[in-house]
């Protein structure tokens, strides 16, 4: 499982806080700590008004890799903030994202080929109105996404889809649609990534926290095999081993009970 870390992202006040009043300290440690507990790589979202985006992303970059090696996941919907901090970063970095935009494709792609980068690619248009509703449109979104990657000679597994996790308490079928688009994404696209935001399926929803990791349970069965999630929730991290293990996925059984030697998962 392939973990994204979500909270350097500027819409959380604490963070935006810290990027305001340049708060190198906080931000390490939040870094820090997500890196300590396993994250793979750092999703980064200055989240600040466009005149002062790429000063704060480049800002935090710098002060992010002063912390910790673990790889960056650049998050930013301008592609002039994403082609400035693409150079600055010290490892190859994700980008988070492409959608089926035509234009967004033409002005994203070349770059990410030319740095070699993983790109997150969601299931939607944002040149069209309306967010797709069924398995088929979010498919057809992502064939033309296909065909724009491979045509650049992006290979598929460099490409982490996001299915559009949407929140079960406004359309009850969302987490059958999750469900469902996982596993045809899986069997159309068997060389990429299914990723995704978790909390997205719990929002006014009671209790959050035990609707998202029942939800990533079902998501790994599903073909799900990476997250943006918080690494330091253990409970979280608890369900996935142990989810891991029962569907034949753990070697030797190694990850769950290496996890629980070190006291990872509670006895």
């Amino acid at each position: 499982m392939i973990f994204i870390g979500e909270k350097i992202n500027g819409t959380r006040k604490a963070i935006q806080e810290a990027i305001l009043n340049r708060d190198a300290d906080f931000i390490k440690k939040t870094a820090l700590d997500q890196a300590n507990a396993g994250a793979d790589y750092l999703d980064v979202n200055a989240g600040t008004d466009p005149s002062r985006e790429l000063a704060d992303m480049l800002w935090l970059i710098e002060v992010i890799q002063s912390a910790t090696d673990t790889p960056i996941c650049i998050d930013s919907s301008t592609s002039e903030v994403i082609k400035e901090a693409i150079h600055v970063v010290s490892k190859t970095p994700m980008i988070n994202s492409i959608n089926g935009d035509p234009a967004r494709l033409e002005s994203f792609i070349p770059f990410i080929k030319e740095r070699d980068c993983t790109v997150i690619a969601l299931a939607l248009d944002e040149s069209q109105s309306g967010m797709p509703k069924s398995v088929a449109e979010r498919m057809a979104v992502l064939e033309r996404i296909f065909v724009a990657t491979r045509a650049a000679g992006i290979a598929d597994n460099k490409v982490y889809v996001d299915p559009l996790i949407m929140a079960v308490a406004t359309d009850q079928q969302a987490g059958l649609i999750a469900f469902e688009s996982i596993q045809t994404i899986r069997e159309t696209y068997p060389e990429a990534h299914i990723t995704g935001g978790l909390s997205n399926i719990s929002f006014g929803m009671p209790n959050r926290a035990l609707v998202n990791r029942t939800f990533l349970t079902l998501a790994v069965a599903a073909g799900m095999d990476s997250a943006v999630v918080n690494p330091e929730n253990i409970a979280l991290i608890e369900s996935l081993k142990a989810t891991e293990l029962l569907l034949g996925k753990d070697r030797f059984c190694r990850k769950y009970t290496t996890a629980a030697k070190i006291n990872f998962i509670k006895k």
